[in-house]
């Protein structure tokens, strides 16, 4: 074997890329409280900080865009009685947050307009900002907090009572308790805010999204740490098995970009961030982001704030040393100047799909979503409805063959013509992806690594036959014969995932084959259209191959000019 093949994605080379310290966030004072939560959360605004505050609770928040050292003295959310132990943006609008606190209250947080941490008067007269509504009911510390994703105005909260709460913060009280029975370590919402799942003890969770799908890390009997895929249709087991990921004591903490499909594993107590990609029921490894600078509070921007003009599809935010925190931005390389449509699909925007009242009177509804291209113009959010589908890379679509005229009548009624194309031999398509695959192949020495084996077998060389014949019906092998020829998609800059050849409709031509025409010399003059027919579409066969074959060679240095690019760092 000459080479191996490793999967396609567009999302194989993605890299996280850090931030200048004087760029970073630095002169904080983060909470050290225990309680595992993250720390802060982040929309494309602010940044909600847990603070280390004496005479009660207090958390910071910070303006996305007011980065470097901060002063010594700033304005705090101040009116907790105890330290805050989680906070949470509001989905659909990313001024109000609330608050858990470990003396039992939920609070609601507007932030002011004009809201700044260099507020142009004295220290000693900046004043803390109070809270806008209080939602009490908990006996014990509030652990979690968590806003509904799809209706307004709803808000989940997790307690040492063993109870989850859902209010309506529209008229401020608890409509639904549930009773768990656990200390509970974290939650997470479906998409359309219909299910909640939670876990306790030393397991994360999330819900994946719009499947149907659960992904949660924890721990082994070893203490290994692991990751699992779950199917709420039949959760009494993992998919695939638990995968093993290290021996690190630090829990792993995963968050789902919806847009890429990507997961990504931030550990407590190191500096790494592992990201994969979802395909075909399982976590397909990409990379890992590495650090020296270990990270105790992490949160992840919702991704109508990334910088799609850098080909930024996530951004992070950690902890370092509870003194500043950093922006890590995870990259695409590409040399594009316009708007990526294939790894920017529509996202959720700020507006819910529904009010608390029709949430709690039993509505489902996934909220609507936004058009990333008119967010990279700098125009106002273009709403799309929320079914719609994923966009596809456009790739080069092959153009109609002619339809020939009919001129000699068919006893029995002719097969409709096919809506592209016949179809190359089994020859040609083999000559061509055999040196596309050698454009293709991994040039590094294979290593024992299994984090990066690949999850596609090579692809067996098609077998060659000694005479190129007409595609009718009677010489078209049957599908459990036929070689099978994985033809990779042209698009660009990126080539997509390989596919086998869909089976073409047969054409209306004379059931002779050419070889046989060939060889007689007394051939019809039906026969002799039937061959000139034939030969037509062949030459335009020959004509759309060359066209693909130009893409794909243009593909081919894009590739090259990329692989090049990333060696070069």
């Amino acid at each position: 074997m000459a080479g191996r093949f490793v999967r396609s994605s567009k999302f194989r080379h993605v890299f996280g890329r850090p931030t200048r310290k004087n760029e970073c966030y630095d002169n904080l004072k983060v909470s050290r409280n225990a309680w595992d939560s993250n720390l802060l959360k982040a929309n494309p605004d602010y940044l909600a900080v847990n603070w280390d505050s004496s005479g009660g609770g207090a958390f910071a928040v910070i303006p996305t865009g007011e980065n470097g050292r901060l002063p010594d003295r700033i304005p705090l959310f101040r009116g907790h009685t105890a330290v805050v132990l989680d906070t949470d943006w509001n989905p659909f609008n990313d001024s109000l947050v609330a608050s858990g606190s470990d003396d039992g209250k939920v609070f609601l947080w507007r932030v002011p307009d004009g809201f700044t941490l260099r507020p142009d008067v004295p220290a000693d007269q900046i004043e803390d900002v109070a809270p806008v509504g209080k939602l009490s009911g908990h006996p014990k510390k509030v652990g979690h907090v968590l806003f509904n994703p799809a209706a307004e105005n709803v808000l989940a909260s997790t307690s040492g009572d063993f109870t989850v709460k859902l209010w309506d913060i529209e008229s401020g009280s608890s409509k639904l308790t549930l009773k768990v029975g656990e200390v509970i370590q974290s939650l997470s919402w479906s998409a359309n805010g219909s299910l909640l799942v939670t876990t306790s003890r030393d397991k994360k969770l999330l819900w994946m999204g719009e499947h149907d799908r659960i992904a949660t890390t924890g721990f082994s009997k070893m203490s290994d740490r692991q990751l699992a895929l779950w199917d709420i249709k039949a959760p009494t087991a993992p998919v695939n098995g638990f995968e093993m990921l290290d021996s690190i004591s630090g829990v792993c903490v995963p968050f789902w970009d919806q847009g890429t499909s990507c997961l990504y594993l931030a550990g407590k107590g190191d500096g790494n961030i592992r990201y994969y990609e979802y395909e075909n029921d399982k976590f397909e490894y990409l990379s890992e982001y590495k650090s020296s600078d270990a990270q105790r509070g992490i949160a992840f921007l919702p991704k109508r704030g990334v910088n799609m003009h850098e080909n930024e599809v996530m951004r992070a935010y950690k902890t370092v040393n509870d003194t500043y925190i950093e922006p890590i931005s995870f990259i695409v390389p590409r040399r594009a100047e316009s708007f990526q449509e294939d790894i920017y699909p529509p996202t959720f925007g700020l507006k819910p799909a529904m009010s608390s009242a029709e949430w709690f009177d039993g509505a489902e509804k996934m909220p609507p979503k936004i058009n990333m291209e008119s967010l990279y113009d700098g125009d106002a959010p273009e709403e799309i409805p929320a079914s719609a589908a994923k966009p596809t890379p456009k790739a080069a679509e092959p153009e109609k063959a002619p339809e020939s005229k009919k001129e000699t009548p068919k006893p029995a009624p002719e097969p409709t013509p096919a809506a592209r194309a016949p179809p190359a031999s089994m020859k040609e398509q083999g000559s061509s992806m055999m040196a596309m695959a050698s454009k293709f192949e991994d040039k590094e020495p294979v290593e024992d690594n299994d984090d990066d084996a690949s999850s596609f077998e090579e692809v067996q060389k098609p077998i060659e036959r000694s005479a190129i014949k007409s595609p009718v019906t009677q010489t078209v092998p049957k599908p459990a014969e036929s070689p099978k020829v994985a033809t990779p998609a042209p698009k660009s800059p990126e080539p997509e995932k390989v596919s086998e050849p869909e089976p073409e409709a047969p054409l209306p031509l004379t059931t002779t084959t050419s070889s046989e025409t060939a060889s007689s010399p007394t051939a019809s003059s039906a026969d002799t259209e039937g061959l000139q027919r034939e030969i037509k579409n062949m030459k335009t066969l020959m004509a759309q191959q060359t066209r693909q074959l130009a893409t794909l060679a243009r593909t081919v240095q894009e590739l090259t000019a990329e692989v090049k690019n990333l060696k070069s760092r």
